[in-house]
């Protein structure tokens, strides 16, 4: 049986690396153009190079999004660009504009995938871009369990579907909100994210249309039973400790689906850490029935930032390990420590010491480099964070 891929995003080199190390089995990624995340860091090409060489390296691929609405002044460069981007390794573009496909198909052997932002949502429309030699559609977020297994027995056709992240109010993506409010185009890589305002009613009163994120773990075996080819994670933009937590936590529930150990407290344990990981409820949406008012905010709500990512190890010299803080903690604090390897660790904070190893009691300053001293053996880039279980 040819296992499910998992895809994971990444705004830039440093989340690759996390990705490709937590468990992701491709990564997408945006170039510094054509990208519909213009206000990630995105990829150079020298940066493109490096991230496929790292990715291929540890058995893994990369796919670059080309995927905003183009108009006639987006073409102008767009072939040399896709040139420059294949000549670095890329393994697949992931495409919403039609011309592109003949394009890359007639000029290069990598894969074409076809973005959600085309909204394709039925098996005539997957059925006809089987004709033009596509390799992988990417569905509307918005089809069913139903449709998307019709669609995969009736077409044959590599598909993917989002199962985390968060979801537009929209019709995957097609939103002209953010054109009206900001004169920012959405399509084109500068959505402000309109549909997540507080919007005033009159004094008292406020209105909100955004929807809670999407969390598809109770369905993945059902999923791979369909014969879904590829599972997409939301969020170039999110940071490495997001991308750590929910690919492990995937990761975990996908193999133990092909090992069949995959049981209720095991479910449970992934989807209590999937919920703790965003600051945003979650929803199964659109797969087993059409969504509702159980799936969105409709009173203005805020949005507090999520303070568990305490640190990432960078280092280890003997026992001595250098971390990055991010969050405040303390002595004698308990925490959790994810590693790439999946395991979860439970320590104390027994000792602390600052970038010229001073002992210290707290870490209240984000990004500094601090050490920890400790007896056991832990990775590189294993995160430290606020304890889930």
């Amino acid at each position: 049986m040819k296992r499910v891929e998992l895809l994971s995003p990444a705004g830039d080199l440093e989340r690759l690396k996390i990705a490709c190390i937590y468990g992701a089995d491709a990564i997408y990624i945006g170039g510094q153009d054509y990208s519909l995340r213009a206000n990630a860091n995105n990829f150079s090409i020298a940066e493109i190079k490096e991230g496929c060489e790292f990715a291929h390296k540890l058995g893994k691929k990369v796919y670059l999004t080309l995927n905003i609405v183009f108009h006639n002044e987006d073409i102008d460069g767009v072939y040399d660009y896709i040139k420059d981007v294949v000549d670095a390794g890329i393994d697949a573009f992931i495409v919403s504009d039609l011309f592109l496909v003949d394009y890359i198909k007639n000029n290069f052997k990598v894969e074409v995938h076809l973005s959600t932002q085309l909204s394709i949502s039925n098996k005539e429309s997957v059925k006809f871009l089987k004709t033009r030699k596509v390799d992988r559609v990417v569905l509307a977020r918005e089809v069913g369990r139903d449709d998307i297994k019709e669609i995969i027995d009736e077409t044959g056709m590599d598909i993917e579907v989002f199962i985390h992240g968060a979801m537009c109010t929209f019709v995957s993506g097609r939103c002209v909100l953010s054109n009206y409010f900001t004169n920012r185009d959405s399509n084109r890589g500068g959505c402000a994210q309109i549909c997540r305002f507080s919007l005033d009613i009159n004094d008292e009163e406020n209105f909100s249309m955004a929807v809670k994120d999407l969390n598809m773990s109770k369905f993945i075996k059902d999923m791979i039973s369909i014969g879904i080819r590829s599972f997409k994670i939301e969020g170039r933009m999110r940071s490495p400790f997001y991308l750590a937590v929910v690919l492990s936590s995937y990761r975990r529930i996908i193999d133990a689906v092909y090992s069949n150990t995959l049981t209720d407290d095991i479910l449970d344990k992934e989807m209590k850490i999937l919920s703790r990981v965003s600051n945003r409820e979650n929803s199964s949406h659109f797969y087993m029935k059409e969504a509702d008012l159980s799936d969105q905010y409709y009173s203005g709500r805020q949005e507090v930032s999520n303070q568990d990512y305490l640190g990432i190890v960078l280092d280890k010299n003997d026992n001595i390990y250098t971390i990055r803080q991010r969050n405040y903690f303390k002595l004698g604090d308990d925490v959790e420590i994810i590693t790439p390897n999946m395991d979860i660790i439970n320590i104390k904070i027994n000792n602390l010491y600052n970038d010229k190893m001073e002992p210290i009691e707290v870490a209240n300053q984000a990004d500094s480099k601090l050490f920890i001293k400790l007896d056991i053996d832990i990775p590189k880039f294993s995160m430290i964070r606020v304890p889930y279980l």
